[in-house]
């Protein structure tokens, strides 16, 4: 039981499930930047009250799931999403949808995937790939951060697939209910709606963690770090911050040089905005802060810079990087929208 499916890999595994699922759907138009764009992907949120693995929460992608539903969303794909309280009862949905000739999305966690790299494997569940074929006891899987396609036993698939912890999975999985002709014009309007929607969830939500607000609520909060926390527990929480940023899909930098990406598409759409292209140079800016970023913070949690100055100096960074991308974000706001 195999399905016709072109493995495509991807920067980000979110992406990469929505690009494929959609081409597979015929909405050729479609790509990795357009994706992340037309789904509002961008984001950052600080949640010190949640931990994750001995760190707090630190997201810079919206919730699992948001960047595949806005997007059929905005190109009126309805789409099938489920989630499951009996294991039974999702093998056996997986197995229909396969038999129907759909391959479907599911969100898994990453720390029992066998073909991960081990230095890889953590306990983290908001991962997405899609299975395209059942042969004998093992599901054909297609995860877009892969260079090949792979397989996981119907024991191990189901392990990740019901993960415990922090966003559980639940054995979610989702696909398009159909083939769609998706035009031009839906893309054109698609990206408006996605650029749009991404303004309200960096410059508009109320309160301190969310946003371009969180990024620096949380440059603040680490020039406290080695003071309130000790150099140990500082050392964890930027760690937390490094993972979370450049070990998970694409993170900080990564997403930011999609989203540029993104504008740049978005310009080939819409070619009267030149602006888009001048506001793309801020976020590759952004990206090259974060990445700068990931380095101080790494060299303070693996020991080498220690000192209060060292703190202040990954503070401004993330300080800096919020001002960059609320002057972006702005920008975007302001554009004048034509046909």
């Amino acid at each position: 039981m195999k399905i016709n499916f072109e493995h495509k890999q991807a920067a980000h595994c979110e992406n990469g499930v929505t690009t494929s699922l959609l081409k597979n759907i015929g909405v050729h138009q479609m790509t990795e930047p357009l994706a992340f764009g037309i789904g509002s992907g961008l984001f950052f949120v600080y949640i010190p009250f949640l931990k994750i693995n001995k760190g707090p929460a630190i997201a810079f992608r919206t919730m699992p799931g948001a960047i595949f539903k806005r997007t059929c969303d905005s190109l009126n794909i309805p789409i099938i999403r489920k989630k499951f309280r009996s294991k039974e009862q999702a093998s056996d949905f997986l197995i229909k949808c396969l038999e129907q000739g759909d391959p479907v999305g599911v969100q898994v966690g990453v720390y029992y995937l066998s073909y991960f790299p081990k230095e890889y494997r953590f306990h983290f569940n908001a991962h997405n790939l899609i299975v395209y074929g059942k042969e004998k006891d093992n599901f054909l899987i297609s995860d877009p951060i892969m260079e090949s396609p792979t397989v996981l036993s119907s024991y191990e698939l189901e392990r990740v697939r019901f993960a415990q912890g922090a966003l559980a999975p639940k054995g979610q999985l989702y696909y398009p209910e159909k083939s769609i002709y998706v035009s031009d014009d839906q893309i054109k309007q698609a990206i408006i709606r996605g650029i749009k929607r991404n303004v309200r969830d960096m410059l508009r939500i109320p309160g301190p963690i969310a946003g371009v607000s969180g990024i620096s609520f949380t440059g603040k909060k680490i020039k406290q770090w080695l003071d309130k926390r000790g150099l140990h527990d500082s050392g964890l929480y930027l760690a937390q911050l490094v993972r979370m940023q450049e070990e998970i899909g694409t993170g900080g930098g990564g997403f930011r040089y999609i989203y540029a990406a993104f504008l740049q598409e978005a310009f080939g759409y819409l070619s009267n905005h030149g602006e888009l292209l001048e506001i793309s140079k801020l976020f590759t800016q952004s990206g090259d802060l974060w990445r700068d970023a990931a380095v101080q913070a790494a060299g303070i949690y693996k020991g080498r810079i220690t000192t209060q100055q060292d703190f202040n100096v990954m503070g401004d960074y993330l300080l800096n990087i919020a001002e960059l991308e609320k002057n972006a974000f702005e920008a975007l706001s302001r554009i004048k929208w034509k046909p």
